[in-house]
């Protein structure tokens, strides 16, 4: 197994962040939001190919979007 590319573990923890962050204001409360949150990043914690990791990222920006919709 090789090292992850550490511009995209950059990326990941960032939207992990933002993601965190948008969660303080979720409807449902952020005691609901961070372990579904933690639950879908553990979930690919897995994957290994870059290209997989980067469609990961764009799913998970798209959820940004839809929570900021909220």
């Amino acid at each position: 197994m090789s090292a992850p590319n550490p511009q995209l573990r950059r990326q990941v923890i960032a939207i992990y962040k933002e993601l965190l962050n948008l969660g303080k204001d979720y409807p449902q409360g952020f005691s609901y939001f961070r372990p579904r949150l933690h639950k879908a990043f553990m979930g690919n914690a897995h994957l290994c190919d870059e290209d997989a990791i980067r469609n990961a990222i764009a799913r998970a920006e798209y959820v940004k979007k839809e929570i900021e919709a909220l």
